[in-house]
């Protein structure tokens, strides 16, 4: 059996310290064959929260990809923004948007960040073309018969959570990835779990949301889900600081 640990909006500068040492507690028991952050590792793409983030991730000493966060931009800093929107990522630069290939299972990222949008809250999802070209180029290196999970910060479609991505783009992405043979989109920004299936045009494939670590829970506690592959199958586990383990639903 694979198991990955997605986690996401662990939001360095606004974190919960004993959500993240409870986090890597658990990696550090069960050692996962891998994590996928889906972004927003940062409150205010300070600095010294990146250097905070890339500590933890390293010290969890696992295979590790990491989607880049609306939050992950500089906010107040244009210029910063504009030119040198990456800079403070420096010790996590070879964990950004990283493929991963395990044992059968490709993790292959979406960026859905913008430095700038044409509408007034750019904390929202944007698909753009060069992103969209670049996934589905990784999809099709894909070893024939692997599964196929794409990472993303936002949600392609919104799914009826509390908050939304309004992904730009989202919806004509979802119908690439899944003509290109995509079994499940992973993503955070919404800050709970959820795991549906879905129908496009295209064909089927799962939604997957991972909670936060963040002191700015929504409707769920602090969590993260473990992704447990059988073959073609897998099933995600929502794991709820504090609760035990369940099955991840829209319900919770």
């Amino acid at each position: 059996m694979i198991r990955l640990f997605h986690v996401s909006d662990v939001h360095f500068g606004a974190e919960d310290k004993a959500a993240i040492a409870w986090f890597g507690e658990a990696v550090k028991r069960e050692q996962p064959d891998a994590i996928i952050m889906t972004g927003d590792l940062t409150m205010r793409a300070r600095t010294a929260e990146f250097e905070a983030a890339a500590e933890w991730l390293e010290s969890l000493g696992r295979p590790v990809t990491v989607e880049v966060g609306n939050h992950d931009l500089p906010l107040y800093n244009l210029f910063a923004r504009f030119v040198r929107p990456y800079k403070r990522y420096k010790r996590l630069e070879r964990m950004i948007e990283r493929p991963l290939e395990i044992d059968g299972v490709a993790i292959v990222p979406l960026k859905t960040t913008a430095r700038f949008q044409f509408r007034w809250d750019w904390s929202k999802g944007y698909v753009g073309p060069k992103a969209l070209a670049r996934t589905l180029k990784l999809i099709d290196r894909v070893p024939k018969g692997d599964l196929i999970f794409i990472a993303a910060h936002h949600p392609l479609v919104d799914v009826g959570t509390k908050s939304s991505g309004e992904t730009d783009g989202g919806a004509a992405a979802l119908d690439a990835v899944v003509a290109a043979g995509a079994h499940a989109v992973l993503s955070g920004h919404v800050h709970d779990p959820f795991d549906l299936p879905y129908r496009t045009v295209k064909g089927r494939l799962r939604m997957i949301g991972a909670g936060t670590l963040s002191t700015r829970t929504r409707r769920d506690p602090p969590s993260f889900n473990e992704i447990r592959i059988e073959g073609r199958e897998f099933e995600t586990i929502a794991r709820k600081m504090g609760a035990q383990d369940e099955p991840v639903t829209m319900g919770g």
